[in-house]
């Protein structure tokens, strides 16, 4: 089993210089390397601000240094620990507004030939998920023509989201069905999966990092018959004995977007879906589970892959830096802890409290205060 995050941002390239302007400095393709395959367990990754030249810059200098090797099926292998996939995300007009979009490549040199494509339509190609005068379905055919899979991004969410802002239906932006979209942190497969338009797609959970702790607070589980960027495609489609094997993600209570929100008022807590305040009678801004319950019907294909739900130690009340370095320490990777460690084992390490929040988690019984309008959900201490 390989566990993959595909869309976490680069804070800085090698000179210093900015490539995703909200995200951490210490956010750099060193850094993520090692958290990424150390501590958060993870085989393959896909930073999405690789059409940045100074990205692309450091990445060739890393294979020159044989610190990342192709793979014969496309991506980049660090160290023989892990697959790094090349990806850009870029933000693009369609329907009623802009939506994000992120293309996956198997190798430097489609990249590189993408990152030349874009500059000539957008203000800076040295920055991450810059608006392009481009059409999606121009994205996916410029995309394809490199060997490259296009897949929408946080799919769900109001802002930046294919179905939370932009459109009704898939065919609005794309001649074909896309052969997968990504959730975002305030969707799961269960939500998703009442879109009947959907039943074929593929639904991804990736973290969108924006710093190192963030990374793989959403991943995939994937069967493949190696670590490559054409085996990972083919898990995607279902083909040979390549398949996905589980999403893990946030309860989608914990998402900044799950439930509608009033710019004035605050968050809505009527039943969805609500389009007006009821306090003010303003239009409120959609959240993703009202913005489903408008769009879809209450069901979802028996074939998906099981969605686990899990609240990272990030997310939980009194599990400072100690108490998680700690942790790691005797357990290896945070999946692990969130997963599979015994509650008698984590008790020798972490606080009772600690460690009931993590079971309760793992068996779906935890209490959570719903996020919306920007701001996170949290766990409610009992």
């Amino acid at each position: 089993m390989y566990y993959a995050d595909l869309h976490i941002h680069i804070g800085r390239a090698y000179n210093d210089k900015p490539v995703k302007i909200t995200a951490s400095r210490r956010l750099t393709l060193p850094a993520i390397l090692r958290e990424a395959f150390g501590p958060k367990g993870l085989h393959i990754i896909a930073p999405v601000d690789c059409a940045a030249p100074g990205v692309l810059a450091e990445l060739e200098a890393m294979v020159q240094g044989r610190e990342l090797t192709p793979a014969p099926g496309g991506g980049l292998i660090w160290k023989s620990q892990g697959l790094l996939i090349p990806a850009c995300e870029v933000e693009a007009a369609v329907g009623r507004g802009r939506c994000h979009f992120v293309s996956y490549f198997p190798t430097l040199q489609a990249v590189t030939k993408y990152s030349q494509f874009l500059a000539k339509h957008l203000t800076n190609i040295n920055l991450s998920s810059q608006r392009v005068d481009l059409s999606p379905e121009t994205l996916w055919e410029t995309t394809a023509s490199l060997n490259g899979l296009l897949v929408p991004a946080h799919a769900f969410t109001p802002h930046r989201g294919l179905y939370g802002s932009c459109v009704d239906s898939w065919r609005e932006a794309f001649a074909a069905r896309p052969l997968a979209i990504e959730l975002g942190l305030s969707a799961d497969a269960s939500l998703a999966g009442r879109l009947r338009e959907l039943a074929r797609t593929t639904f991804l959970s990736n973290s969108d990092a924006h710093s190192l702790d963030r990374i793989a607070r959403e991943h995939n589980a994937f069967q493949l018959e190696e670590l490559s960027f054409a085996a990972l495609l083919a898990a995607l489609k279902g083909e040979g004995n390549c398949r996905l094997l589980a999403n893990y993600g946030l309860d989608p209570r914990l998402g900044k977007y799950y439930r509608s929100y009033c710019p004035d008022c605050g968050q809505t807590k009527e039943p969805p879906p609500v389009s007006v305040c009821s306090l003010c009678g303003k239009k409120v801004v959609a959240g993703v589970l009202d913005r489903i319950v408008q769009l879809g019907a209450p069901s979802s294909p028996s074939h998906r892959p099981p969605y686990y739900h899990q609240v990272p130690l990030s997310f939980v009340p009194g599990c400072g830096p100690r108490t998680i370095e700690g942790l790691l320490r005797a357990f290896g990777t945070e999946m692990n802890i969130l997963h599979h460690v015994p509650a008698e084992d984590l008790r020798r390490v972490a606080s009772h409290q600690i460690v009931e929040i993590i079971i309760a988690a793992r068996q779906g019984e935890l209490p959570i205060e719903p996020g919306g309008g920007g701001r996170y959900g949290r766990v409610v201490r009992s």
